[in-house]
């Protein structure tokens, strides 16, 4: 019975990372070496957003996926002991709220997180702190990991149960 409700929920989790991605999405691509850091600013991202985007809910965060695929000659292993033991300590610090983290079974080389912010102007302020932060500064030059950085910025629908 327990093994029956957890899949339930993780299958309907995995539904909503759908439906948030498919619900209107801005994608940004960062290059390899950037991690952590956008080419722009946060396009618009949770609640009271433009008139023109539909089907999102006004009280919704701004929510982020971030997929992380490791570079040649890099260590999935050492990203996820700096994820592990010191990043998610770093973003809980800087305000951002850690959904999950997921390593896809089909492509070993990469890591996929979900974070949520109040809005567009609040992830761009945690984010700046943290890149800024001396512990970070120090971890990323002591455990360094090419990586490819994606992200998808999107806003729950309005009939999502995650807001």
């Amino acid at each position: 019975m327990k093994k029956r409700f957890a899949f339930v929920v993780f299958a309907g989790f995995l539904v909503l990372i759908a439906g948030l991605v498919f619900a209107g999405a801005a994608v940004q691509n960062v290059p390899a070496g950037q991690v952590g850091q956008s080419a722009a600013a946060t396009p618009p991202c949770g609640p009271n957003l433009p008139a023109g985007i539909k089907n999102v809910a006004k009280d919704s965060r701004c929510f982020e996926l971030r997929t992380y695929t490791v570079g040649a000659g890099s260590s999935l292993d050492l990203l996820h002991s700096r994820f592990r033991d010191h990043t998610t300590a770093l973003f809980k610090k800087h305000g951002m709220t850690i959904i999950g983290y997921w390593q896809p079974v089909t492509k070993r080389d990469t890591l996929i997180y979900l974070l949520a912010y109040k809005d567009g102007a609040a992830r761009d302020a945690a984010w700046a702190a943290f890149q800024a932060d001396p512990e970070w500064v120090k971890t990323r030059a002591e455990m360094q990991v090419s990586v490819q950085v994606d992200n998808v910025f999107m806003s729950a629908t309005d009939y999502s149960p995650m807001k």
